[in-house]
């Protein structure tokens, strides 16, 4: 998996978990744990990423910026790059249909789009379709 896409799987996974924590659905515990792990590392390298992350729904992230410091973190920082792939990895076993949806997207325009209107509470992952 390429960094560019890992760091999007990653960002994108943080933000559906904290989308679907809010609505009260569940994800498995080992990507749970592993968000965590995530934003615990991410946090001592890069805080405003934390930062503007934590912020999500209520403000919008800049997600093309957020992959590009998250990426640049990685490159920088092996923990950080670790916790990284850990994370992509747990995201593409979890069995949650959101998730699935976020981790299986080809395009990753159209991903941050879907992460930002889904954590915005604009449309269902799960039953929107796109085309690309």
């Amino acid at each position: 998996m390429e960094p560019l896409s890992t760091a999007a799987i990653a960002i994108g996974t943080v933000i559906a978990t904290k989308a679907l924590e809010k609505t009260g659905e569940k994800v498995g515990e080992a990507l749970w744990d592993k968000t965590e792990q995530f934003l615990v590392t991410l946090k001592k390298h890069s805080p405003h990423t934390i930062t503007a992350l934590e912020k999500v729904p209520e403000q919008p992230l800049d997600y093309g910026k957020a992959v590009v410091e998250v990426e640049a973190a990685a490159r920088e920082n092996p923990e950080v790059n670790q916790a990284m792939k850990e994370v992509a990895v747990a995201a593409k076993a979890e069995t949650n249909p959101e998730i699935a949806e976020i981790v299986n997207m080809p395009n990753l325009q159209k991903l941050a789009d879907k992460i930002v209107n889904y954590a915005q509470g604009n449309i269902n992952i799960a039953t929107q379709n796109i085309s690309i």
